[in-house]
């Protein structure tokens, strides 16, 4: 297919190609071309944040697992799952700024998971900021035990950065 595409593993090439569609640019070879680039340089930075925070990737977490998480969909989008507190977790969305057919962002203090959360599944919640994800593509989580509120305020910054890093891989590159 093409230079970028290839570079994606084959589960994720087609979700990459119906991301296009409602991205806006069109769904010839060259916007997925686009897209998959996009996908890459973000999985790159995810890996590199995930490493600089002190998380760790891991294939699984418990809806009852008391710490946090981070995971990063098939489509590029963030979830931000709190760890948990009194048997909720806040839970932040951010989509990858693309995407006509999500919201932009996010969140709910108040979310639980529907379930385990595994690579190559969806996510679900309930209640939450969004019923489910797209199937998830890395899940990481932090290496040593925190208390809740640090943990908290850990995810929801490294969050921040990514969202922030993404919006930039998305100017740089699909808006060019």
């Amino acid at each position: 297919m093409g230079e970028y595409l290839d570079q994606i593993p084959e589960p994720i090439q087609e979700h990459i190609r119906q991301i296009t569609k409602t991205s806006g640019l069109g769904d010839g070879d060259d916007a997925v071309e686009t897209i998959a680039q996009a996908w890459l340089e973000k999985k790159e930075i995810f890996e590199k944040r995930v490493e600089e925070n002190n998380l760790e990737e891991v294939d699984s977490y418990l809806a009852d697992d008391e710490q946090g998480a981070l995971l990063l969909t098939y489509s590029g989008s963030l979830i931000s799952v709190g760890p948990l507190v009194e048997g909720v977790r806040n839970v932040e969305y951010a989509s990858i700024g693309l995407r006509e057919d999500v919201p932009e962002r996010a969140a709910d203090d108040g979310s639980k998971l529907a379930g385990e959360v595994t690579v190559d599944s969806v996510a679900e919640f309930e209640p939450g900021p969004i019923k489910k994800s797209s199937a998830i593509f890395m899940i990481a989580v932090p290496k040593e035990e925190m208390e809740p509120e640090a943990e908290e305020e850990l995810l929801s910054n490294v969050t921040q950065v990514l969202a922030e890093d993404f919006v930039e891989v998305n100017k740089t590159i699909i808006r060019g």
